[in-house]
């Protein structure tokens, strides 16, 4: 199992040198991730319920600051050597599909074939309807033919797609990504259409380890649900050992030893933040990225070297 670093786009990373010292901290101290999250525009009011909060509100609607995810991705890009960057989710509904499979690839050809792009079909309706996006309703039939087209676009010589949201013809789409096939796909989501888009599109599955309707808080669900994935995959056609998988915990915390009976899983020590990875790794989990969102830099970096200080040696 490897390690990650989440970062939203406001806060301590959503300046310059905060990104950069960010992204160099987390690179040179050898976690494998950087996540940036996305939000383009906040509509004042937001009646939408947020899925990973058990009173359905979004802490990010008290100010309403977000920079571009993809404009960060490739900054951290041009500062950072080693780390893979992830879009953590990018909303695909979010931007036309051309240009973000450019952008993509463009930051994918940039950083040498590091990026890694993340990907949900949204829930915040007012975000949506701001960004003229596709009817809410049909955001998840949208997303599917974005993600046929980015794959179109990525390994084509002469691309051509045509569906009900998304169409192309008589196109050059050059350069390529660096990598082969483009940047991979992980699918976002906990619930059974994430799981089921997953098996058929997906090379990873990156669910969040906290959605009070679907919860991956224990090896057993997180299990259960993979095994949910790896049955539609062969009903696909697919392989399911090739599909990989990753997971945001927001729930870290770093402290001392907690026997209390809800202790949520990557809190307390470093022991038993160790013994979760190694359980989470045992039933099928590759990559953990951790929430490390704050307003103060220092703290943050403070944050991160402790991790990795504290708890991946005990991790292997």
């Amino acid at each position: 199992m490897d390690f990650g670093l989440h970062l939203g786009t406001r806060g301590a990373a959503a300046q310059m040198d905060g990104l950069r010292a960010l992204a160099q901290r987390a690179d040179a101290l050898g976690f494998a991730y950087l996540g940036i999250s996305d939000h383009i525009i906040i509509a004042h009011s937001i009646d939408s319920k947020y899925p990973y909060s058990d009173s359905g509100d979004w802490p990010g609607i008290d100010t309403g600051d977000c920079l571009d995810q993809l404009t960060c991705l490739t900054y951290a890009a041009a500062v950072t050597e080693k780390i893979r960057l992830l879009t953590s989710v990018m909303v695909i509904p979010h931007r036309p599909a051309i240009q973000t499979a450019k952008q993509l690839a463009t930051a994918d050809f940039l950083s040498k074939g590091r990026v890694t792009a993340g990907v949900g079909v949204g829930w915040m309706r007012e975000e949506l309807a701001l960004l003229s996006a596709p009817p809410f309703e049909r955001r998840g039939a949208a997303s599917n033919e974005y993600i046929e087209a980015f794959r179109t676009l990525w390994t084509k010589k002469t691309p051509r797609y045509e569906g009900e949201f998304v169409s192309f013809d008589n196109v050059s789409f050059e350069p390529k990504p660096t990598q082969a096939g483009g940047p991979p796909i992980w699918i976002g989501g906990e619930g059974m259409a994430a799981r089921r888009r997953t098996a058929r599109l997906g090379d990873g599955w990156y669910p969040v380890l906290r959605n009070p309707r679907h919860m991956m808080d224990t090896p057993e669900r997180f299990a259960a649900a993979l095994a949910d994935i790896h049955g539609f995959a062969e009903e696909a056609g697919r392989d399911p050992a090739k599909i990989d998988t990753a997971m945001f915990a927001p729930t870290y915390k770093l402290g001392a030893a907690d026997t209390s009976a809800d202790r949520w899983a990557f809190s307390g020590s470093a022991e038993q933040i160790a013994e979760d990875a190694r359980a989470f790794a045992d039933a099928g989990l590759n990559h953990v990225l951790i929430g490390f969102e704050d307003s103060d830099l220092q703290r943050s970096l403070d944050t991160i070297e402790e991790f990795a200080k504290e708890v991946m040696p005990l991790v292997g």
